[in-house]
């Protein structure tokens, strides 16, 4: 329909999981704009222009994840096995809370939980996956839309059980080389490789004599870091890692580079990836 002859708009906002499958809040709208309040569970906004012809196609928009919100409760997670034992203490006693729980928006789900005493079990749950468990505070607690009633608790992340990162960090680089230092410039472990809470990092060093230098700890948030110390006119090759609560994941080698008699080595030395069981 051209844009002269529209009526109106259909705004649909649907939650995700839609558990209780029911049909998506209907908002009926002549402006091209609308304020709705949301809790922080994952929702849909579908909208569809009509006119006396009829609906157009949708457009569907994915309302955005909100982080770093200040929310009025904490969510404790005990992990034993696939399972996961949740405790909240409610700032009020609401008339249920609604749990969502997932690995991502594609594996959402959700329960409705009518005692006030904030605990509840998950089981069968997956070794090595990043989980993030939502819990809203409701007063409407039959199987029907929640948008216009839940308020978000607390939001976590666990797993359940914690494995070694399966790669080390990519794209080492070798930079400002010098007669006794050199900057190294990495990127970090992608999420998905992690497998746990990424506690940081672990860089050391060999020369051509392959004398390996003492590995320094560095934090998670940390990608770069200041080579001291080195001999002029060496072979160095530099070998970082990433560990969790479980332990160390495999070595990242960098390419090998050479410190110089005089000033500074030019081109800069840019280095390859290479992985190390």
């Amino acid at each position: 329909a051209q844009s002269e002859n529209i009526l109106g708009y259909f705004v649909d906002v649907e939650r995700i999981p839609n558990s209780c499958s029911d049909s998506p809040n209907r908002i009926f709208l002549k402006d091209r704009k609308i304020l709705v309040n949301l809790s922080m569970a994952y929702y849909t906004v579908n909208i569809s222009a009509y006119n006396e012809a009829g609906e157009s196609p949708q457009a569907t928009y994915v309302v955005p994840e909100i982080a770093g919100m200040d929310l009025p409760g904490q969510i404790h997670v005990k992990s034993q096995g696939t399972k996961a034992f949740v405790t909240w203490t409610p700032a009020y006693n609401p008339k249920c809370f609604v749990v969502d729980w997932s690995t991502g928006k594609g594996d959402m789900h959700m329960k409705i939980i009518t005692t006030t005493t904030g605990n509840f079990t998950l089981d069968n749950l997956q070794p090595y996956k990043l989980y993030k468990i939502m819990v809203h505070a409701s007063d409407v607690c039959q199987c029907e839309s929640f948008i216009r009633h839940e308020k978000t608790f607390g939001v976590t992340h666990f797993y359940v059980i914690e494995g070694v990162p399966r790669t080390g960090p990519a794209n080492v680089t070798i930079l400002n080389v010098t007669k006794h230092s050199a900057l190294v410039k990495w990127t970090e472990i992608a999420a998905e490789d992690r497998l746990g809470f990424l506690q940081g990092y672990r860089i050391s060093y060999t020369d051509s004599s392959r004398k390996k230098s003492p590995a320094v700890t560095l934090n998670s948030s940390t990608t770069s870091y200041h080579l001291t110390g080195l001999k002029e006119k060496t072979i160095y090759r530099v070998q970082i890692s990433g560990f969790t609560n479980a332990g160390e994941g495999p070595l990242t080698l960098s390419q090998p580079f050479s410190t110089p008699k005089y000033g500074t080595v030019k081109p800069l030395c840019i280095c390859i990836t290479q992985h190390e069981s």
